[in-house]
């Protein structure tokens, strides 16, 4: 397995340069995860997958990430329903049909999770005759024209959460506007308008109770392997020195912080984008003006990883991110 990621990741790296001037991911970076086994990573065997835990899964992110983070970036969203019609609570229907294809990466997921977002709604589920209706927007959503479905999260009836597969295209009552990014572009990510959409009761995953506190922790370790990715690929490419040990400490730090809860996982997500930020700095000191041009590893991890220092991001991420940013050094 190590030896088709590290595969992997060197053919993403050869076109990272190219990727990031592009406005969409090439088709086969897709197929090239697919024939990994990489959109079922955590499946189980019986199901297709490689059955891989939850841990083994951050090192796979980070990799990736370091050579192409648009690739990896579009990739995770994927998790979201792969996790979705794994769980034993999801309509064995859904189950039934979806479930093979989208470990094979024939189905491929996207995340609308509007819903999980503090504060009033953004996107509201309405139960209707049919189905339910969605109304609102969901203003980050990646990978428009690479994922064939959506998990929607949107606020439903009772401070309850309502998830819903919908199609991930334009569609009547369904609309999306490009945002451009500064860094992994290619990602495709848009700004979605819900107005009216009705979602079959047959895509209908599930409800649980509003907890902002708890979804929105979820997966944030994961998230946490895209800005290690970013400063592993810069302390690579600076040669051995003090970003490997750091790198190492934030690794372990995220480890510890999957069973520590909310607080320390904001606080070790936060040092570990801020690392990210130093060694992308680092590297462009290092090698000088010839950093900025466009073509440059230099100039583009460090676009990733401002672009990182908000992806993800919650309030209590910022506020630690703040704090280090402002005293200059990492958190102890």
């Amino acid at each position: 397995m190590s030896a088709t990621i590290d595969e992997l990741a060197a053919r993403l790296l050869s076109d990272a340069a190219d990727v990031d001037a592009a406005d969409a991911l090439p088709a086969e970076h897709l197929r090239g995860l697919a024939r990994a086994g990489l959109f079922g990573i955590f499946a189980p065997v019986a199901e297709g997958g490689l059955g891989l835990s939850r841990p083994e899964t951050w090192p796979v992110v980070e990799e990736l990430a370091s050579a192409c983070l648009a690739t990896a970036f579009v990739w995770i969203q994927h998790f979201g329903l792969l996790e979705a019609l794994l769980d034993p609570a999801a309509p064995a229907e859904l189950r039934a049909e979806l479930l093979p294809g989208t470990v094979r990466g024939e189905v491929r997921g996207g995340l609308a999770l509007a819903g999980l977002l503090p504060g009033p709604p953004r996107l509201t589920a309405t139960p209707v005759a049919s189905g339910w209706r969605l109304d609102g927007q969901a203003p980050w959503v990646t990978g428009w024209g690479a994922v064939n479905l959506l998990l929607v999260a949107a606020r439903g009836p009772q401070d309850s959460v309502v998830r819903l597969l919908v199609e991930a295209r334009d569609q009547p009552g369904l609309a999306a506007a490009r945002q451009r990014l500064a860094a992994a572009n290619a990602s495709a990510t848009v700004r979605l308008t819900f107005d009216g959409l009705v979602v079959p009761e047959e895509r209908y995953v599930g409800r649980r109770p509003f907890d902002p506190v708890r979804q929105q922790s979820e997966g944030l370790r994961s998230n946490g392997s895209l800005a290690l990715g970013v400063a592993r690929r810069c302390a690579r490419l600076l040669g051995p020195g003090p970003l490997d040990d750091e790198l190492a400490a934030c690794r372990d730090r995220l480890d510890a912080a999957v069973e520590a809860g909310p607080a320390p996982m904001a606080a070790a997500r936060a040092a570990a984008s801020e690392l990210a930020v130093r060694a992308a700095a680092a590297l462009t000191v290092r090698d000088g003006a010839g950093a900025i041009t466009v073509d440059a590893h230099a100039q583009r991890l460090a676009r990733e990883a401002l672009f990182l220092l908000v992806f993800g991001s919650r309030p209590a991420i910022k506020s630690e991110l703040a704090a280090l940013l402002g005293r200059g050094g990492s958190a102890p």
